[in-house]
């Protein structure tokens, strides 16, 4: 497929994605506007972190005038699952393909965008995941600008709906590859059984949700690739019975 076919291919993927970040992070604004932040300082802060959860998290510690070390250490456990998300974009790249576009496609790199990136079929051309960021990254941009600016306007009713666009939109992204292949059903019913179990386990209530995330991923992902492994040889995305 062409570069131009590939960016608006993208873009097309997108651009929900697109419209579901700009309800989601309007929450967000709010939330920067509360904790101090300019337009200018929440609009840039968005430009450059592409996390949700990150960032709220990132604005509690603001809030609480905590250290640049709890910054760190919380930012880099929050946002962990992302290097198992690289790792697997990473082989669905062509190997040949240049540092700069493997660190384009890594910018970009969040639960919706690895979603349609990882179900695309054969290998995948970082201008697809250009125009995915296309408009993700200006939704989530904007949405985040509007916040801050328009917070006070919106009913609390309607911000508190607007954060649960998120969730619809993961769904979306998940079901039409669920219905295509069983196993990618059972293995999304392990993970939200296994999390179900993880949120209300005694044990597991010092376990930041971050955490939780990347062990249960780990963990349902090994579990579905021993269960039922994806063939190599020329029969990529069908799996072994």
């Amino acid at each position: 497929m062409k570069t131009s076919e590939e960016f608006f291919a993208g873009l097309r993927d997108g651009f929900p994605i697109g419209l579901g970040y700009l309800a989601v992070s309007f929450t967000l604004g709010i939330q920067c506007r509360d904790a101090g932040l300019s337009v200018a300082e929440a609009t840039v802060m968005s430009l450059v972190n592409l996390t949700s959860a990150g960032e709220f998290a990132a604005l509690a510690i603001i809030k609480a005038s905590s250290s640049y070390l709890e910054m760190v250490i919380s930012q880099f456990i929050i946002n962990l699952r992302y290097m198992l998300m690289s790792f697997a974009l990473s082989q669905k790249v062509d190997p040949s393909l240049s540092v700069g576009h493997r660190m384009g496609i890594s910018f970009g790199v969040t639960d919706e965008i690895f979603g349609i990136s990882v179900g695309r079929k054969g290998k995948l051309s970082p201008f697809y995941s250009y125009g995915a960021m296309a408009v993700a990254v200006p939704g989530w941009t904007l949405g985040t600008m509007l916040g801050v600016i328009m917070g006070d306007v919106l009913p609390g009713r309607i911000v508190s709906a607007l954060s649960l666009a998120l969730y619809g939109m993961f769904l979306a992204i998940i079901v039409p590859q669920a219905k295509e292949d069983r196993h990618v059903a059972l293995a999304c019913l392990i993970g939200a059984a296994a999390s179900f179990v993880f949120t209300y386990l005694p044990a597991a209530a010092a376990i930041s949700a971050g955490s939780r995330i990347i062990i249960l991923t780990v963990a349902v992902s090994l579990l579905a690739a021993l269960l039922w492994p994806i063939r190599e040889e020329g029969k990529e995305g069908h799996n072994e019975a």
